[in-house]
C-alpha cells in the first residue's frame, strides 16, 4: 500500500513538472504561431501582412530566449541537482577619461548613459551565450517539449474519449488515461539531458573563457606588482634611505671635529648609531611587510597564530591542521586573512574575531567572523575586490556575508592537492 501511495504521488508530482515543462519550452513556438495567426488574419493582399509577424518573431525570440533558459536552468537544478552554468558575458566597469569621455571597454562615448547601452548591447551581440539561448529555444519545443506533453495530452484525450458514448472511445480514453498515467514520472526527465546538451558551454567557449580570465589575472598581478615595487621604493626613499644618508653626513661631520672638538665628534657619532639602529629596525618592518619571516620559517598556521597575538582585536584561532603550502598560496591565503580581519578593525569597528583553517576534499577553507556592523561589499575597485582577483590565480575563491548590523562572515576555499 505503501508503495502505491508513493507511486501515484511520484506520478502527481511528475505529471506537474511535466506540465511546467511544456509551458516554459513551448513560450517561443506560441510566439511563431501568434506571429502566423495574425499574417492569416490580415491576409495575403496587406502588404504588411508578413512585415508585422516577422518582427514579433524576432523580437518575441530575443526577448524571450534569456528568460526560458534561465527558467531551464533553474528547473534542472531544481529537480536533479544538477547546475548548468550561464556563461554570460558579464560587463566591465565604465569609466570617465580625462578627456570627459566615458570608456566602455569597447569605445568612447560622450555619456555615461550612451557608454552603458552601447556595452550592453555590444555584449548582448557578441556573447556565445546568447546564441547558445537562441539555439536551444528552437530545439527544445521539439525534443524536450514534445516528450513532456505526452502526459497532458493523454489525459486530454482520456478527458475526450470518456465523455463521448461508444467501445471505441472509452477505449481510446482508457488508453490516454494510461499512457498519461504511466508517463507522468518520467516524461519530464527529458529536460535534463537536452539542457545539458545544448545549454553548457562548448570546449571552445569554456577555453575562451578561461583565456579571458588569466589574461584579467595576469594584467591584475602585473599592476599589483608595479603597485608593491612603488610601495617599497617610497618606503625605502622616505625611510631607511633618508636615514643612511643623514648617518653619512653624521659620521662625516665627525670625522673632521675628530682632532678640534672630541666630544661634539663622539656625539655625532652616538647619534649615528642610534640612526643606524633605526635604519635597521625599518629595514626589517620592510622585509616583514613583504613576507613574514614567521611564515617563511614556521608554515600559514603559525604566521596567522602570530598575526592574531598582534592584532587589536580578540582573536581566536581554531585549527587542526599541520599544512606547508607552495609559498605563493600561503602567502595569498595570509595576506587574505590580514585584509579581512584589518577591514573588521577599520570598516566594521568589530572588538572580537574569529579565523577558522580546515579542510575538505578539494583543499583549504578558511572562515573569518567578527561581530562588526556588517554591511561589508565588494566593490570594483576595493580592497576586497583585489582579494578576490588575487585568490582567482590560484583557482581560489572569496564569499563574504554581511548584514547590516553583522556579524560578517567571510570565506576563502583554494584548490590544492597537497592536502
Amino acid at each position: 500500500m505503501r508503495q502505491l501511495v508513493s507511486w501515484v504521488a511520484g506520478a502527481c508530482v511528475g505529471f506537474v513538472r511535466a506540465c511546467v515543462v511544456v509551458v516554459v519550452s513551448m513560450l517561443v513556438p506560441a510566439v511563431w504561431a501568434a506571429a502566423v495567426a495574425l499574417g492569416i488574419r490580415w491576409g495575403a493582399a496587406n502588404p504588411w501582412s508578413w512585415m508585422a509577424p516577422f518582427v514579433l518573431v524576432c523580437v518575441g525570440t530575443l526577448a524571450l530566449s534569456r528568460p526560458v533558459c534561465q527558467a531551464v536552468r533553474f528547473l534542472v537544478a531544481r529537480w536533479t541537482a544538477t547546475v548548468i552554468p550561464a556563461g554570460y558575458r558579464q560587463a566591465g566597469p565604465v569609466t570617465r577619461m580625462s578627456t570627459g569621455y566615458w570608456w566602455n571597454g569597447f569605445g568612447y562615448e560622450r555619456t555615461s548613459r550612451d557608454a552603458l547601452m552601447d556595452q550592453r548591447w555590444r555584449i548582448r551581440w557578441k556573447d556565445p551565450a546568447n546564441w547558445r539561448d537562441l539555439r536551444f529555444t528552437a530545439i527544445a519545443p521539439f525534443t524536450a517539449g514534445v516528450v513532456a506533453s505526452l502526459p497532458p495530452a493523454g489525459l486530454a484525450v482520456s478527458v475526450l474519449g470518456l465523455g463521448e458514448p461508444g467501445p471505441v472511445a472509452r477505449s481510446v480514453g482508457v488508453l490516454g488515461l494510461v499512457g498519461a498515467v504511466g508517463g507522468a514520472p518520467y516524461a519530464w526527465r527529458a529536460v535534463e539531458p537536452v539542457a545539458v546538451r545544448f545549454l553548457r558551454a562548448s570546449p571552445a567557449m569554456v577555453l575562451a573563457e578561461r583565456v579571458e580570465e588569466l589574461t584579467a589575472q595576469r594584467a591584475d598581478t602585473t599592476v599589483a606588482q608595479a603597485a608593491e615595487i612603488r610601495r617599497i621604493e617610497r618606503d625605502l626613499h622616505d625611510g631607511a634611505q633618508a636615514r643612511l644618508v643623514v648617518l653619512g653626513l653624521s659620521l662625516a661631520t665627525a670625522e673632521k671635529l675628530m682632532e678640534t672638538d672630541p666630544e661634539r665628534a663622539r656625539a655625532l657619532m652616538r647619534e649615528a648609531r642610534a640612526g643606524a639602529a633605526t635604519s635597521l629596525t625599518e629595514l626589517r618592518d620592510l622585509v616583514r611587510g613583504i613576507n613574514p619571516p614567521v611564515l617563511s620559517d614556521r608554515g600559514l598556521v603559525e604566521a596567522v597564530r602570530a598575526f592574531a597575538l598582534d592584532s587589536p582585536l580578540e582573536t581566536a584561532v581554531t585549527t587542526d591542521l599541520r599544512l606547508r603550502l607552495d609559498p605563493p598560496v600561503e602567502s595569498a591565503v595570509y595576506f587574505g586573512i590580514v585584509e579581512l580581519t584589518t577591514n573588521a578593525v577599520k570598516h566594521a569597528r568589530a572588538t572580537r574575531a574569529r579565523i577558522t583553517l580546515t579542510r575538505d576534499d578539494t583543499g583549504l577553507v578558511v572562515d573569518v567572523e567578527d561581530n562588526g556592523r556588517g554591511g561589508a561589499g565588494v566593490g570594483a575597485d576595493g580592497g576586497l575586490a583585489g582579494l578576490r582577483r588575487r585568490l582567482a590565480a590560484f583557482d581560489g575563491t572569496l564569499e563574504i556575508t554581511s548584514p547590516a548590523g553583522g556579524p560578517t562572515h567571510a570565506r576563502i576555499v583554494v584548490p590544492c592537492e597537497s592536502l
